[in-house]
């Protein structure tokens, strides 16, 4: 590689860097209101300059991106919360009032919140999600479990975790983008086999809901827990919270992720007693990520929880 190609890749490779680590501190702190220098500064860039490459590089402002996932958030809870007021759901995800919110709500969905049909548009994400896992191998035959039944046996166990931090690589729009996941995931183990953590634990987690997040929006992090590091290029750092969360093993395919998932949002979770707390779903893997191939996965699925109020 010449020296100028090298340095290229390093430059893009540092502005990634950055730009996660701005999307990271909007998503730590999606509960209250962003100024542009504090997400800047995150980033180390000035607020000029970053304004310009966070969109180049995420293809919205920070202020629209910021938007866009307190509205996901909004949409989210309005979906598995739904005895919570659209006023209690506006103020948990930052809007500065319920008057803000329904303003921000139907400028991007064309009705008030109120007036907002959540089932229609959950049905409508899911079955794009079925199609497009479907298109993954033709011989899968992905059923959504009518709500109540469990014919594969599944347990849910609560308990609560320690805080975790973990180094990660991010993948955009992973669900029409599956090989760069397990490209990611190659990536990672190689740069964790150097500093001797390959065998620590390792996640896979969304940030976005795909039921309620148009797929090409939802981001995807392939991480492996580990405290001494510093982030570099593509290489992130994010810190975990202490959480309870309800955790299903689960041992088989792709198809039987999706009927894990649908049992766990669809009939354990509306009588547990809890709702979904403001932290991605996990993937805990046994072993390294992808160890049995891509088409048998042995993992925990972890729900982060809370207790209804």
């Amino acid at each position: 590689m010449r020296n100028e190609d090298a340095e290229s890749v390093s430059v893009a490779s540092d502005y990634i860097s950055r730009v996660n680590r701005a999307i990271d501190s909007i998503v730590a702190n999606l509960d209250r209101p962003h100024r542009l220098d504090e997400i800047a500064a995150a980033a180390h860039f000035s607020p000029f300059h970053f304004h310009r490459v966070f969109q180049a590089i995420v293809g919205e402002t920070p202020s629209q991106f910021a938007k866009r996932l307190r509205l996901d958030r909004a949409l989210t809870k309005m979906a598995l919360e739904p005895g919570a007021s659209l006023t209690t759901i506006a103020l948990s995800c930052g809007f500065s009032s319920s008057a803000d919110f329904s303003r921000s709500f139907k400028q991007r969905y064309g009705v008030a919140p109120s007036a907002f049909d959540i089932q229609s548009w959950r049905s409508k994400r899911s079955g794009e999600l079925d199609e497009l896992m479907e298109s993954y191998a033709a011989s899968l035959h992905i059923t959504r479990l009518p709500e109540g039944e469990n014919p594969d046996g599944f347990e849910a166990k609560v308990r609560r975790i320690e805080p975790r931090t973990v180094a990660y690589i991010r993948v955009l729009d992973p669900y029409n983008n599956g090989p760069k996941v397990a490209e990611a995931a190659e990536r990672l183990v190689a740069w964790a086999e150097a500093r001797g953590a390959a065998d620590n634990q390792w996640l896979g987690y969304q940030w976005e809901n795909p039921e309620v997040t148009p797929l090409k929006d939802c981001r995807y992090d392939v991480a492996v827990v580990l405290d001494n590091f510093e982030p570099e290029g593509e290489i992130g750092r994010y810190e975990f919270p202490a959480m309870r969360i309800a955790e299903v093993q689960m041992s088989g395919g792709i198809d039987l992720e999706i009927r894990a998932l649908d049992w766990l949002y669809r009939t354990w979770l509306p009588t547990s007693g809890y709702v979904p707390d403001d932290q991605p779903g996990f993937e805990a893997w046994a072993g390294r990520p992808f160890a049995h191939g891509f088409e048998h996965f042995e993992l925990s699925l972890q729900l982060p929880i809370r207790k209804i109020k």
